[in-house]
């Protein structure tokens, strides 16, 4: 209780951990929250957690609360599952895909996230499991970063065309995606002229807490 109240003043540090996949992972007290964050990047909770939330708000809670599959590429800490269950009332099930094993004894270590029953947790990565599953979900969340680094598989049109394949009837991807110079926003721009108009709603909430861009798609039929 000590270190979360003098955390409002300064961040304090209770946990690091090396991992080869992502590097230095840290846990950290900041404004009397509990955060997840790589060397450079807010991983879970904190910042991104409302990121994801507002993402989660313009799908609508409602919405979401109704359907039945949910599919998170990128766990980290599990903030946004965390808000899937505890804020929006989720009921069904959640498939969480996270290629580092290291962050997932953390996420349960310091976030409980094994106690959610809800949710199966695969280690893997997120391209692969996209090629290997045969289910279909009502919603799919991209949060994929290895520190302040987009893998560019994300953007390239097999993926995408996977994922789109992947959603159920009317389904709905939020894509968390980062904006650190011009290349990033062409990028961005390019991905929104792939999609057609007349299959998909393509919307975009853009500079969220400064660098970032969400992305939501959603399918028509």
């Amino acid at each position: 209780m000590i270190k979360k109240i003098l955390s409002y003043f300064t961040p304090i540090k209770i946990h690091t951990v090396n991992s080869a996949i992502s590097k230095s992972i840290e846990v950290i007290w900041s404004k009397g929250e509990l955060v997840m964050d790589s060397e450079n990047a807010n991983y879970s909770y904190g910042n991104l957690q409302r990121i994801l939330k507002l993402g989660l708000k313009t799908i609508g809670f409602d919405k979401i609360a109704t359907m039945h599959h949910v599919l998170v590429l990128g766990v980290a800490g599990g903030s946004v599952i965390k808000t899937l269950v505890n804020e929006i009332k989720f009921q069904g099930k959640i498939t969480g895909v996270e290629i580092d094993p290291e962050i997932i004894k953390i996420a349960n270590q310091y976030f409980k996230l094994d106690e959610i029953e809800q949710l199966e947790i695969i280690i893997d990565d997120a391209f692969e499991f996209v090629l290997k599953t045969k289910d279909k979900y009502d919603l799919i969340i991209i949060d994929v970063f290895q520190d302040l680094t987009m893998p560019n598989f994300l953007f390239e049109t097999f993926f995408t065309d996977r994922i789109c394949f992947l959603l159920n009837s009317k389904g709905v991807i939020l894509f968390n995606t980062m904006l650190l110079n011009e290349n990033h926003n062409k990028r961005n721009s390019e991905y929104f002229k792939s999609f057609n108009d007349a299959d998909y709603v393509v919307k975009s909430i853009p500079r969220v807490e400064r660098h970032n861009e969400l992305i939501v798609i959603e399918k028509k039929h």
